[in-house]
């Protein structure tokens, strides 16, 4: 497999821990934004896996 054949690894576009010194605060309005969605996602995700495993307990009473 030749290197043009590897699939290119995408940066995310907010690496966590980051220096944000040269960021405008437009920029920073734009990061704390993208961060509040990605945390509403997670929540939501979180929320549906605790439902699944009660719902397996339940089933399976423990």
């Amino acid at each position: 497999m030749s290197m043009e054949d590897e699939p290119r690894r995408v940066r995310p576009a907010i690496e966590v821990g980051a220096d944000i010194s040269t960021l405008s605060e437009t920029e920073i309005e734009e990061r704390i934004a993208a961060l509040a969605a990605e945390i509403e996602r997670l929540k939501t995700a979180l929320s549906a896996k605790k439902a699944s495993r009660a719902a397996a307990d339940l089933f399976f009473k423990r």
